[in-house]
């Protein structure tokens, strides 16, 4: 009776779930079936992990058990390896003798010795586990080993050691009074490893140094970390990692790693991970496939547990001690190291069987197939469901390329239960138009790519991050600027090809931000035009260092127009957050006239307008503003500390008027330059009544105040344009 009545209340919570989604996304409605595949499936998942009344908080606490634990007389090490023959204990601490600690068996595949002594194991050993299986003794390191670092030898070969991780003196917190961003993040994507000028692998203590204060004073509310996660190749850029529980040891201990988040927090600054569990190396000494000897144990049997396109091994999600394994891992980089969210790496070679290669998503069918890898979904949604119900406010990060429905609403909407999606075809766009000259590009797919979502999804958006920076592409100041930002860089320098590179990464980065985007996102060095790509050191560079670095001294010498691009990356921001633009709510088209290359739109009390044209400005520029007001600049990019002529004068006031030709009632006639873009805010009804009774003591300009700065402006552009005959002369 009890199983018939907890049966109903699920069916129940389904169809209002199903309901919900529907309600959100009608274009489902004929996918019904397909979205009750979802819940049920769901539902059997958790039951299995957690019975009738279990929480996954309650679940997922591997990290607790398995590994290295001190007990009331000793150790207790413990490990999961249900088709190996025999496990054996070796390491400094008995001088690397194969037999002499046997792991005896336990249920369900586990194994656990138990050392006495407190001094049995010591902080810094190395350590090993010796695994038997087709007859043969295999190092491995421990699954749950918390820093495993590289060991070179004398003939040059490479080891892998893992090390007993337990200081004397814990790692103490200072960030009981931090409160992580919630809504609207700023998100500044970081690799340690390349964040210094130096050619070296750069650490966790260097960061907090050196690149958390730029980070900080650029405006950022949070820092997403790259390769954090132990990865055995530097060049992998971490997402081929090795040891699921270990902080990688290129840049430093754990304990420096909790030192960045807690320097991290004491700014003010939230810290997310990009978390991988995509997928894992496939190696089999010092990563965790075929730990047992079985490609089965974490990974999906035969040609499906390899991933052809990244070289590596693909998860076995409908296995209850895989999820066990990944979600007590998403618990310990939180408990561990008080992270405040994810970014969830490769969730589209997840959520499908074919990994999404080749596939375009171009109908709801596709997302709803035999392709469909539903016990990732489940594993996913359970995910998200375990890090917000162990941290509400941690932000999570969905990069997925697919779209699939759902993804950013929670499980009671029948969703994944993700806060944001990364807008993956923002930059996908402006890399392509970058390939094209600029008379030719589309404003309304332009608009159309910055603001289209799925209802109530979130996203983050960016116009480049780390790859559009790798070898093999270009960021997009150099796409811009080419060859040219070597030479022709310096504030005394003029160059036609520099000044475009410079007014166009601006506009593309402000309209990236504010067109209804919920958060925004930056790859190191690329707010101040970072001139070139990144390449690891590896064989086919002669293992150089030359681009495996940021060059910050290019930002901050005055004296060179990359301080242009910073200054304004930082301006954005500002405005940004004070005018609380993150978010869909308020986003409104205005106007894009095509030929002309203008977009409008407005967003609360501001009007952005942006003219994209290579030439063309714009002495009286009409548009609709759908509201009768008065106007005044408070941004633009044209401003000479910016990089611009100062054709614009910010202190006039717009008032509207009539607009018969068209069917709004009032609109606005401005100046706009070409190349550049402006943002007008709506004056208060006080300083509106002001303006309208003329009161002497407002700063409201008069019309023959206007006139005059409209024709010293005009005259401005004149003198921009006879310079701009002469460079292009030149």
């Amino acid at each position: 009776m009890a199983n018939d009545l907890s049966h109903k209340r699920f069916e129940e919570r389904r169809e209002a779930a199903i309901e919900a989604i529907l309600d959100i996304d009608p274009w489902l409605s004929n996918y019904r079936n397909d979205l009750k595949l979802r819940m049920d499936n769901l539902e059997t998942k958790r039951r299995l992990l957690l019975g009738k009344e279990g929480t996954l908080s309650d679940f997922a606490n591997g990290h607790h058990y398995y590994g290295f634990h001190r007990t009331e007389t000793g150790w207790v090490y413990r490990e999961w390896a249900p088709s190996a023959h025999l496990l054996f204990l070796v390491g400094d601490f008995n001088n690397w003798q194969r037999y002499t600690h046997p792991l005896h068996r336990n249920e369900h595949g586990d194994w656990e010795i138990r050392l006495e002594g407190h001094d049995a194991l010591k902080h810094g050993q190395r350590i090993k586990v010796m695994v038997q299986y087709d007859y043969g003794d295999h190092f491995k390191i421990p699954l749950y080993c918390h820093r495993v670092v590289q060991e070179v030898h004398a003939d040059g070969s490479i080891d892998w050691m893992g090390i007993i991780w337990d200081p004397e003196t814990p790692y103490e917190w200072h960030d009981a009074d931090f409160r992580p961003v919630k809504t609207a993040p700023l998100i500044y994507e970081a690799h340690v490893g390349i964040a210094q000028e130096e050619g070296v692998i750069s650490s966790f203590r260097q960061f907090v140094e050196f690149t958390l204060p730029k980070i900080k004073e650029a405006g950022y509310n949070a820092v997403q970390l790259m390769a954090i996660m132990q990865h055995p190749y530097y060049a992998s850029f971490g997402y081929h990692v090795s040891n699921f529980f270990a902080v990688s040891s290129w840049f430093g201990t754990p304990d420096d790693f909790k030192y960045l988040v807690d320097s991290a927090h004491q700014m003010g600054l939230s810290v997310y991970m990009d978390l991988v569990h995509s997928h894992a190396v496939k190696n089999t000494e010092e990563g965790i496939n075929q730990f047992d000897g079985t490609q089965e144990q974490f990974f999906l049997p035969g040609d499906a547990g390899y991933h052809t396109a990244w070289d590596s091994m693909c998860f076995d999600y409908g296995k209850p001690a895989v999820m066990h394994f990944l979600l007590s891992n998403l618990k310990y980089w939180l408990e561990e190291f008080h992270l405040d969210g994810f970014r969830f790496d490769g969730i589209t070679s997840m959520l499908f069987n074919d990994h999404g290669l080749g596939t375009n998503f171009d109908s709801y069918a596709k997302y709803f197939s035999m392709n469909t890898n539903i016990d990732a979904v489940s594993y996913l949604t359970l995910a998200t469901s375990l890090v917000h119900e162990l941290k509400p406010e941690a932000v999570l990060i969905a990069e997925d390329m697919s779209g699939m429905p759902g993804l950013c609403l929670p499980p009671e909407e029948c969703g994944i239960g993700f806060d944001y999606r990364l807008a993956l075809g923002i930059p996908d766009l402006w890399i392509k138009l970058m390939q094209t000259d600029d008379h030719d590009w589309s404003m309304h797919k332009i608009y159309f790519e910055l603001t289209t979502r799925r209802p109530k999804e979130k996203k983050i958006a960016y116009a480049e991050g780390h790859d559009q920076a790798l070898v093999g592409d270009k960021t997009l100041f150099f796409w811009l600027a080419d060859e040219q930002a070597y030479w022709h860089m310096r504030k005394s320098d003029d160059n036609y090809i520099i000044d475009r590179a410079i007014a166009l990464h601006k506009m593309i980065r402000f309209i990236t931000l504010t067109t209804g985007q919920d958060g925004y996102l930056n790859f190191m060095g690329n707010e101040f035009g970072h001139p070139e790509w990144i390449d690891f050191p590896r064989q086919e560079n002669d293992w150089s260092f030359h681009y495996a670095r940021r060059q910050w001294h290019l930002m901050l010498d005055e004296d060179l127009k990359y301080s242009y691009l910073a200054r304004f990356d930082r301006d954005m921001l500002d405005i940004a957050k004070q005018e609380k633009l993150a978010g869909a709510q308020g986003m409104q088209y205005i106007r894009i006239y095509e030929d002309r290359k203008i977009i409008v739109y407005r967003k609360n009390n501001l009007l952005f307008v942006y003219n994209f044209h290579p030439e063309n400005s714009y002495e009286s520029l009409r548009f609709p503003t759908n509201e009768k007001g008065a106007y005044r600049v408070i941004f633009n990019s044209d401003r000479s500390e910016y990089g611009g002529f100062d054709r614009i004068v910010e202190d006039i006031v717009y008032r509207t008027e009539p607009m018969d030709d068209i069917d709004w009632d009032e609109g606005l006639t401005l100046y706009v330059p070409s190349r550049t873009c402006l943002v007008l805010k709506k004056l208060s009804d006080k300083e509106t009544r002001a303006l309208d009774l003329n009161v002497e003591d407002t700063d409201v300009t008069t019309a023959e105040e206007e006139q005059a700065a409209v024709d010293q402006m005009v005259r401005a552009e004149q003198m921009a344009r006879e310079a701009l005959k002469e460079k292009k002369k030149g």
